[in-house]
């Protein structure tokens, strides 16, 4: 099915990519839902979204980085968690009926997410949830590593709503948060269904790798240098949230 129609699915993810990384997201849950779409067959679905996951947060870790904006003693707070979940999320065994639940519900609460407002500068004291923060990402890892999702997306905004930096800075984490877990997903993917499926999964969607790498530059380069394109992310929750109704209601 992704050979079928190269240019169109590229330019999607191209612009999932752009969208996603001016906010510091990798865009795994949009790959996901528009790979869904295509009839990929959901072994290779969650590989091919952390790859993607991995090609895009990368360059925008760096540029965060450079920037000077992430946090990193805090922030390797939260990917010392996420991380190992993540792994244990890809070694599990989970039948195509449930992945296309747990898929169809993550990206629903996944559009939810992205409509809740991201402050250009969070401001204020600490809440006492931001001290509970590392904890959400364990599960948030688990979920990363199971069905593909990189789980920034959620983190993101409990976040801002804990006030546990400035807005910069919590893109930067969640960038880096994504990539980590992204790639250690990836790694329990693989030892779970080998090598074989997972060049199968790159082989298919090579065009779209090549894809979100340049969408991913340019997203993390407006991350740094300009506001968030609050338009282009409430569309993108639309189409999120639809797929993960279709997905629900096995339609």
């Amino acid at each position: 099915m992704i050979g079928a129609v190269p240019a169109l699915l590229a330019a999607a993810f191209a612009l999932v990519a752009l969208v996603y990384a001016s906010v510091g997201f990798g865009g795994g849950s949009t790959y996901a839902a528009l790979l869904a779409l295509a009839g990929l067959d959901y072994r290779l679905l969650p590989m091919l979204a952390l790859a993607c996951n991995i090609v895009v947060v990368a360059g925008g870790s760096i540029r965060f980085a450079r920037a000077r904006l992430t946090p990193w003693r805090r922030a390797w707070g939260l990917v010392a968690l996420g991380a190992p979940a993540s792994f244990l999320g890809g070694l599990t065994p989970i039948a195509e009926s449930v992945f296309h639940a747990l898929l169809g519900a993550s990206l629903l609460v996944t559009s939810l997410a992205m409509l809740i407002p991201l402050r250009e500068r969070a401001g204020g004291t600490p809440t006492r949830a931001a001290r509970l923060m590392p904890l959400m990402a364990a599960p948030l890892g688990y979920l990363a590593g199971l069905v593909g999702i990189g789980g920034g997306v959620f983190l993101a905004p409990l976040l801002h709503l804990a006030r546990w930096e400035s807005a910069r800075a919590i893109a930067a984490s969640s960038s880096l948060f994504i990539l980590v877990n992204s790639l250690f997903g990836l790694a329990g993917q693989m030892l779970k269904h080998g090598p074989g499926l997972m060049g199968a999964a790159v082989g298919a969607g090579l065009p779209l790798l090549v894809a979100v790498a340049i969408g991913g530059q340019v997203g993390s380069l407006l991350a740094v240098r300009f506001l968030p394109l609050h338009w282009l992310r409430w569309l993108t929750a639309l189409l999120v949230a639809l797929v993960g109704m279709r997905l629900l209601l096995g339609l």
